[in-house]
Parts: C-alpha cells; structure tokens; sequence
C-alpha cells in the first residue's frame, strides 16, 4: 500500500480485517484547535472482547494510527542589536 493511498478505509480493513460478521462501530470523533487534528475511535466485538483503535489524520491528509507530531516548545537564540 502506497503512503499516498493510506485512506481511512483501507486502514481500517487492514487492522480489523472486515467481516459481516463483527459489525464495526464509530464511538468518537473530535477536533480541537485553529488547526484540527482528526482522530476516529472505531470499536468492534470479538469473542474476547471489544476491540478499539483510534486512527488520526495527520496534515497531509493521511490517516495513521499514531498521533500527528505536536510542534511542541522550541529554543531560539536571539541576536541583540549593540
């Protein structure tokens, strides 16, 4: 599978391997900030248990299964005039 072509979907039957017989449910969707970050919880019953995945969209329209990097504190050194 191309990276360009990791669509929800495909993700999705990659990791649960689809069958009509364990229906799939998506529990929660949410968006926060100036620049949303997309993540899907998709839940299925197995016979040992429920089964949950979150899946995230990342900036270039991807959808992975880890989070996008947070462009988290950085250090600058500042040039001061004399």
């Amino acid at each position: 599978m191309s990276r360009r072509t990791s669509t929800l979907h495909r993700l999705v039957d990659k990791w649960f391997g689809l069958t009509q017989a364990s229906p799939l449910r998506v529990v929660r969707v949410k968006s926060k900030g100036v620049h949303p970050s997309r993540c899907i919880c998709v839940e299925a019953q197995r016979p040992v248990g429920r089964l949950s995945i979150l899946f995230f969209r990342h900036e270039d329209g991807i959808w992975r299964v880890f989070p996008p990097s947070s462009n988290g504190p950085s250090m600058n050194a500042l040039r001061l005039g004399a």
